[in-house]
């Protein structure tokens, strides 16, 4: 099984870019973040042509996630069951898969009320796993956590510190997930680090290589233990139009 993750900032504007990627990857499941369309305007029409399924929680202008699949999706769970109007989380079985797929707030500016917020989501995105999700199950949790791990995951890790990306805080609470029992499959197969999945547009980010890694997938034991390969598609990031994000591939025995 390949399982890939991509935040494509815009599926309006990736939508040329992500068709020819699906065409020459093929892979079996792919969750992507800050779709920034509503439900009716995604594509489900041109994904079916290519054969895939699509589960999506949509919203207009900003954020939106959805898990594309070859087989189709039951169970589907559309954020956390609270009034939140941000569409940032979804949820759903694929087989004997359990996908959840996010898109962890920015937070601006540490000690913002978006910074909060971000604190505040990743908390809930714990409480979720706590009384919805099992770690004897067969889960991945695939998404654009907005947080480099450590500083193997950061270019220039002086330019970032005590930022919305790198804060303690923010680092504290994704390894507050990742204790729930998933394993950061990427770097279990790249312990040395220093590879990126997003780089900034702006001061010639991707050319400097000026990187963070802040897109993850994470997967229980049991499944992370199956995990072949884990790889970030930089060559995603060249071209016309690309997102500032690559995507993020894993592939399962």
């Amino acid at each position: 099984m390949k399982l890939a993750c991509w935040n494509v900032n815009s599926i309006r504007a990736r939508h040329d870019r992500l068709m020819a990627w699906l065409e020459r990857t093929e892979p079996d499941v792919l969750c992507l973040q800050e779709l920034k369309v509503v439900d009716e305007s995604f594509p489900r029409e041109a994904l079916a042509e290519l054969g895939y399924h699509a589960a999506v929680f949509g919203q207009k202008t900003y954020n939106g996630v959805a898990v594309l699949s070859r087989t189709e999706a039951k169970q589907i769970v559309r954020g956390f069951g609270d009034d939140d109007p941000q569409s940032r989380f979804l949820a759903a079985r694929i087989g004997q898969l359990h996908v959840l797929c996010a898109y962890v707030p920015n937070g601006q500016e540490v000690g913002s009320d978006k910074w909060a917020y971000k604190l505040a989501w990743m908390s809930r995105l714990r409480a979720y796993l706590d009384e919805y999700c099992s770690a004897d199950d067969r889960l991945v949790l695939c998404g654009d956590f907005n947080v480099a791990r450590d500083e193997l995951d950061v270019a220039r890790p002086d330019d970032w510190a005590d930022s919305v990306l790198c804060h303690v805080d923010a680092r504290r609470a994704f390894e507050t997930i990742l204790d729930w029992g998933l394993v950061d499959v990427f770097r279990e197969h790249h312990p040395e680090g220093k590879l990126y999945s997003w780089w900034d547009y702006r001061m010639l980010g991707f050319p400097k290589n000026n990187g963070l890694r802040i897109d993850y997938v994470l997967a229980t034991k049991c499944l992370a233990e199956k995990c072949a390969a884990a790889e970030i598609d930089r060559d995603e990031r060249k071209g016309t139009k690309p997102s500032d994000h690559a995507p993020v591939v894993a592939e399962f025995k």
